[in-house]
């Protein structure tokens, strides 16, 4: 779904609104111009902004122009996708018109709410549009220490003052502007524009493909993932050739050598991707909380059983463990509760579970919304369209920033136990470790086997204290090692 944005537009005023009015000069509008007693209407050029798409995005890069300089837009239509701290997102137009001009090019960077692009209403307005955005490209350039400021609502386009026209035909046609580029695109070869997914430009960037080789099968010829990877099967299969005819040996050894990965310049100095940014931010913001941990020990035999009993009808662990600590929220609302402003608290009206994880370049929380009322197996359906969309990065805002409750899971790696970092905004965060074979006494004295994981759970001291999160543990304990709730 492509990103919805509020539309901030300053329309002029009518003639009959500046007529009872003669004297009012404070508006920074021009009175109506009159011809041959027939009034002229101001057009219209906007500034498309750089949209804010999460709560907690400061600023966003171009992924993509979906339209090129001179393109005639419709309302509704995709024009630019942005990468967000967590996502890519398709950014529409809500104004009929022509991009006039790019101001930011693919791979540019902008704060929320600073423009770029502009949208002509006609045309005609083009060139005008196009000498507007060089005057505020020079000026922006010469005042770039000064950041903008970020508007309340995430702004799309703006109207602008421009030279009144006509409502009259005119008595010669016009001769229509010739829009000459200035530059080629990044994105285009010869002029042509290469059009392909932001998964597929990704992927083509990880792999190292220039996109102007391959040939896209999706509609209006658009390259998508399954391109780049078939185009990157056949170079690869084109290097094994040259490596046997002798013509890559140079470069196997110089790889050899190095003993490290082509891709990873040793001491270079990378910054941090938009993704990378944002989870920086976010773990400063934490250190401001109070936090402290709780662990615990469970016993998982009969989950594992369980496990090995529905895993064939699609059923994730994942979806397992969220699904018990949901179930276990239920009966401790102020683990699920969230302080956000040092004053208060909230008890959340949902249960919504947050899973941590790793993508290329960052962490993404996707979140399972109301957990404790979904069953198991539409559950475990959601997650994986979860981690999919998550690793495309196509989650929607809502699919990421409305946890109350997080799980983040190393125990597919072998951790047998670690702390979390709280994220900002919510009261606990859960760590779970491997489920390992352990030796357990029982009560009666005799010794034997059992598997076990260790749980840690972080939580806002502000809010929770150590008895909440004992009596809470307990809860999931007790779920766990009698998961038969989980599969109602």
């Amino acid at each position: 779904m492509a990103g919805l944005l509020h539309i901030g537009t300053s329309f002029i005023p009518s003639s009959s609104t500046l007529l009872k009015n003669p004297n009012n000069r404070s508006s920074s509008l021009p009175p109506p111009l009159r011809r041959n007693n027939k009034t002229l209407i101001q057009a219209k050029i906007r500034e498309i902004f750089m949209p804010a798409l999460s709560s907690t995005m400061t600023e966003g890069k171009i992924v993509s122009w979906s339209k090129s300089e001179g393109d005639k837009l419709s309302k509704g239509e995709s024009v630019v996708v942005v990468e967000s701290d967590k996502a890519d997102m398709d950014v529409e137009t809500f104004y009929d018109g022509y991009l006039a001009a790019i101001m930011v090019e693919e791979g540019g960077v902008a704060a929320v709410g600073s423009a770029i692009a502009y949208l002509a209403e006609t045309e005609d307005e083009i060139s005008e549009a196009k000498s507007k955005a060089n005057s505020s490209s020079s000026s922006s350039s010469s005042s770039s220490s000064s950041a903008p400021s970020t508007p309340s609502e995430p702004v799309a386009e703006k109207t602008l003052e421009t030279p009144a026209a006509t409502t009259t035909p005119p008595s010669k046609p016009a001769t229509p502007a010739v829009v000459v580029a200035s530059s080629i695109h990044p994105a285009s070869e010869g002029g042509k524009r290469i059009v392909a997914s932001p998964y597929a430009k990704k992927l083509a960037k990880d792999l190292k493909l220039d996109l102007s080789s391959v040939v896209g099968s999706g509609p209006m010829g658009r390259i998508v993932a399954k391109d780049v990877e078939a185009a990157a099967a056949a170079a690869t299969a084109t290097a094994v050739s040259d490596v046997s005819s002798g013509s890559g040996v140079q470069s196997q050894k110089s790889v050899a050598s190095s003993g490290s990965s082509p891709s990873i310049e040793l001491g270079s100095v990378v910054p941090f991707t938009t993704m990378q940014g944002a989870v920086c931010r976010n773990m400063i913001e934490s250190l401001s909380v109070p936090t402290f941990r709780v662990g615990y020990t469970i016993t998982t035999d009969a989950l594992d059983a369980l496990y090995k009993k529905i895993k064939s009808k699609g059923v994730t662990m994942t979806a397992l463990l969220a699904k018990a600590t949901a179930l276990a929220l239920v009966k401790h609302p102020v683990v699920n509760s969230s302080c956000r402003d040092g004053k208060s608290f909230t008890y959340n009206s949902s249960i919504n579970i947050a899973v941590a994880v790793a993508i290329d370049g960052g962490l993404i929380t996707p979140v399972l919304q109301d957990a404790d009322k979904v069953d198991i197996y539409s559950l475990s359906r959601k997650w994986k369209e979860l981690v999919d969309k998550a690793r495309a990065k196509q989650l929607q805002p809502h699919e990421y920033t409305t946890g109350t409750f997080t799980l983040s899971n190393l125990g597919m790696f072998g951790v047998d136990r670690f702390d979390a970092i709280l994220p900002p905004g919510t009261g606990a965060i859960m760590a779970v470790g491997a489920s390992q074979p352990s030796l357990v006494a029982s009560k009666d004295g005799r010794i034997g086997v059992k598997s076990q994981m260790q749980v840690n759970v972080t939580a806002d001291h502000r809010i929770i204290y150590g008895a909440d999160l004992a009596s809470f543990l307990q809860t999931l304990a007790k779920i766990i090692e009698d998961p038969k709730d989980l599969t109602f």
